[in-house]
């Protein structure tokens, strides 16, 4: 009651039935409740399934005593079947009873799918001698390459602000890290982060984005976003290891962007990582067939951690296999690209490609 509410959604064109009546519902009503299933998408299910959704919220509205449309939708699961309604609506008198301030923990474990562990973090930070908090849980594991997996982020703070300034802190938070990560490459149809501003610590609301609270609400905001997202990846469906991959020295940021999702997204890459090989031949050769135009491979130097593994189109001169072993061995990897044609740079953080990977989605429905 009271809080200020922003959102970031999937942009797969066949957006779930919950992400379509959410972003209705924010247009219309401020927020009062989120209303979170797990085990099914209510995606690809067309007309019924709006309705579906429609339902659920029109039955948590009369429990609740207020307007449906102040009660945002979100799903998470298998895509094409149709949305279990009574089982839902079955359980929403004992989810009221159970509200708790304190229940982060168990809603974090709650709206997990093929995820291993619950992901949380949370921020302390001060202004002007006041201290303030941001907390934050999300889940997702696979079809995660978020373009706002199946991932979904809920987020909180208690600094008093306005909407439009909310949703523009998100949209930057979320760049800088959901929007970072990527497992499979599947961008999925239920992808959602959301940002409650409670209001509940201070008297000065956040109206504008020039300020000294902003910068420091932004900064705490990121850092839980960046927290989960990397969590997200560490348990990515089947990984091993947490891959960085810093593209630099670009002519803008889209086209490093364009070399770190080649790289993170190849399975020839990502199985290397896997068995730990030091197989350098691949990377280059997916950074030769990013889509960069004209690019001078003379100039292109590549590096696993500070190791240089490639230079001046070529193996570098200074490289032994077991430099690379040693990097390769390690869970957690930095590749590093250096185009030598400008100043931008930007990172995306993914994982490794593993025989569990391909077990858990060969068995996803069984």
């Amino acid at each position: 009651e009271g809080s200020q509410i922003a959102a970031v959604f999937t942009k797969n064109s066949f957006c779930a039935a919950p992400v379509v009546l959410a972003k209705q519902h924010l247009q219309v009503a401020a927020p009062k409740y989120l209303l979170i299933n797990t085990g099914n998408a209510n995606a690809g299910t067309g007309e019924q399934g709006l309705q579906a959704a429609k339902n659920c919220c029109e039955q948590l509205a009369q429990l609740a005593q207020c307007d449906a449309q102040s009660i945002l939708p979100f799903s998470t699961g298998v895509i094409g079947e149709p949305l279990p309604v009574q089982r839902l609506v079955n359980a929403l008198p004992m989810a009221l009873q159970q509200f708790s301030a304190d229940g982060w923990a168990e809603a974090a474990q709650g709206i997990l799918t093929t995820d291993t562990r619950p992901k949380g973090a949370s921020v302390r930070f001060e202004h002007e001698g006041k201290a303030f908090h941001v907390t934050g849980i999300a889940k997702g594991s696979g079809m995660i390459r978020p373009d706002m997996a199946t991932m979904l982020a809920f987020i909180a703070t208690d600094v008093p602000a306005l909407q439009p300034v909310l949703q523009r802190l998100l949209e930057s938070a979320n760049k800088e890290s959901f929007n970072r990560i990527t497992v499979d490459g599947d961008t999925s149809t239920n992808d959602a982060c959301v940002l409650i501003a409670t209001g509940t610590s201070g008297d000065e609301v956040l109206a504008r984005t020039e300020s000294a609270l902003y910068e420091k609400l932004l900064s705490a905001v990121t850092q839980v976003c960046v927290e989960l997202a990397q969590a997200i990846i560490k348990d990515g469906e089947g990984a091993t290891k947490f891959i960085r991959i810093e593209v630099d020295d670009g002519k803008t940021e889209e086209e490093c962007l364009l070399v770190a999702y080649a790289i993170a997204h190849s399975p020839l890459v990502k199985t290397a990582l896997f068995a730990s090989d030091p197989n350098w031949g691949r990377i280059l050769a997916v950074v030769g067939r990013a889509g960069l135009e004209n690019l001078d491979v003379s100039k292109v130097d590549i590096y696993l951690d500070d190791i240089c593994i490639a230079e001046q189109g070529g193996r570098a001169v200074s490289y032994t296999e077991a430099q690379g072993q040693a990097v390769m061995n390690q869970q957690e990897i930095t590749i590093r690209v250096k185009l030598g044609r400008g100043q931008a740079r930007e990172k995306v953080w993914t994982c490794d490609l593993s025989h569990d990977y391909v077990s858990i989605n060969a068995d996803y429905r069984s």
